[in-house]
């Protein structure tokens, strides 16, 4: 059986670390590939001892010894052990005990191309939950209480007029930061193409926020951001509550695309099994190759042509 060789993207609960996630798809992949039917043991010719036709005529028993096709004991299943007994999974941004949603990982040459993708510096997208009234000491609702105030008097009219000030600078960021100058037909270009962005490292950059719900004390957000952490949106929430004189907590952080990588993508805890799984990496290959060579302009040197490579060289071979 083939071990897969790709990308592809998984849902990762809330209060679940990443790294035990990344765990439980080794081990099912491993599980599954153990069990799956071995090639037949080598066979060798062996001279066995056989007793003769017919007894002979001093009444003694004689013994014949008799070429005999026999399995090589090295072979068996109880002598070899299990045949995988680890893959090399990559993971990609990593999500915090508190947060969840898609989370990408990637296995054999796909760890290589999870380092492309994080030097194509995409835009991951947030669904994130605020609620007013109250703050606590890792501005998340969980967190230690510290305060409550009143909100009555917030509007979502005040709260998008907040969100246009936090996005007008967050853009003024994003240009800097991209090193691009904005009269040249290279910028010009770059926009057509959505690309202008940090090549490089630079602090948490908002490339646009908007309110999704609002219902006094709560509200929901949709931001689209590059190089965060999932505390840094925490604390943006904490600080919009801060400028609408009253405070806020972050209910939840929900990641529903890394890249190119969507919630359609990401496969439940119910589907981390081979199957699904190789059926993944198949169906995002495309637009992973598609977005490697259109950012970084190398597709004849992306991993991506490497991994039939070696899926058809598993396939042979049977080895991980």
């Amino acid at each position: 059986m083939a071990v897969p060789a790709g990308l592809f993207a998984v849902y990762k609960p809330p209060g679940v670390a990443w790294c035990r996630v990344r765990e439980a798809v080794e081990t099912r992949l491993l599980r599954e590939l153990n069990a799956a039917p071995r090639r037949a043991p080598r066979q060798q010719i062996r001279f066995l001892p056989t007793p003769a036709p017919a007894p002979a005529p001093s009444g003694g028993g004689a013994l014949e010894l008799v070429p005999t096709r026999v399995p090589v004991l090295a072979d068996h299943p109880l002598v070899q052990g299990p045949r995988f007994r680890q893959l090399k999974i990559g993971a990609g941004h990593r999500l915090d005990v508190k947060a969840s949603g898609v989370f990408v990982l990637g296995i054999g040459h796909g760890n290589k191309l999870l380092t492309d993708l994080y030097n194509c510096h995409l835009t991951k997208v947030y669904t994130v939950g605020g609620l007013f009234g109250k703050a606590t000491d890792d501005f998340s609702d969980t967190g230690k209480l510290i305060e409550k105030t009143t909100f009555d008097h917030i509007t979502r009219e005040k709260l998008e007029r907040i969100l246009a000030v936090i996005q007008g600078t967050n853009h003024k960021a994003l240009l800097m930061y991209s090193n691009i100058d904005m009269q040249t037909q290279e910028a010009y270009e770059l926009a057509v193409k959505g690309l202008i962005r940090p090549m490089d490292k630079s602090p948490p950059i908002i490339t646009a926020i908007r309110c999704l719900q609002f219902a006094l004390p709560e509200f929901q957000l949709e931001i689209h951001c590059l190089h965060e952490t999932q505390q840094y949106l925490r604390k943006v929430v904490h600080e919009i509550g801060l400028e609408l004189k009253s405070s806020a907590v972050c209910t939840q952080v929900r990641r529903t695309r890394d890249g190119v990588f969507t919630l359609d993508d990401a496969l439940p805890r119910t589907q981390w099994d081979l199957r699904s799984i190789q059926d993944a990496i198949r169906n995002c290959r495309l637009k992973v190759e598609t977005e490697i060579e259109k950012t970084l302009g190398h597709r004849d040197n992306s991993p991506v042509h490497q991994l039939d490579v070696q899926t058809a060289e598993s396939a042979e071979g049977g080895h991980p």
